[in-house]
């Protein structure tokens, strides 16, 4: 009974070291030492077979729990939306893009646009990447750059 109690002390510390971590790590080898205790409780088994039950089964929560949780809980890296999505784009220029003036199309609409350095101009019928978007303008560049 007394090796039952420390197991449980065991699994209780190192779920409360978890909680500093957030890692999942030392709350699957808490898993395993309160399997362990359970085992010493309801068993008469030696302490060595309660600590293979405990390697056991923290082996088998961190290779099969662990990275499930791990991805459940991971949030989810959010995609752009609205005008962000559209940097990084190709676009194909429609009329002149120059200084102060310019349309391309992106992403099957019409956009008036103006390079990103001044003196560039870009005819039509070339393909330009969006930097950015300025209010309703495509600020663009030459792609393959």
């Amino acid at each position: 009974m007394a090796a039952a109690v420390v197991w449980l002390i065991f699994a209780l510390v190192l779920a409360g070291a978890e909680a500093l971590t957030g890692h999942l790590f030392l709350v699957m080898l808490g898993g395993g030492a309160l399997a362990a205790s359970a085992t010493s409780w309801l068993t008469d088994w030696p302490v060595w077979a309660n600590g293979g039950v405990f390697l056991i089964v923290s082996l088998l929560l961190l290779v099969l729990v662990r990275p499930a949780l791990r991805r459940r809980l991971t949030p989810a890296v959010a995609l752009p939306t609205g005008v962000k999505a559209l940097e990084g784009r190709n676009a194909r220029v429609l009329d002149r893009v120059a200084r102060d003036e310019g349309q391309v199309k992106l992403d099957g609409e019409v956009w008036t646009a103006r390079p990103l350095n001044e003196d560039d101009v870009f005819e039509p019928g070339e393909s330009v990447t969006v930097m950015r978007i300025d209010g309703a303008t495509a600020v663009v560049f030459r792609s393959g750059l």
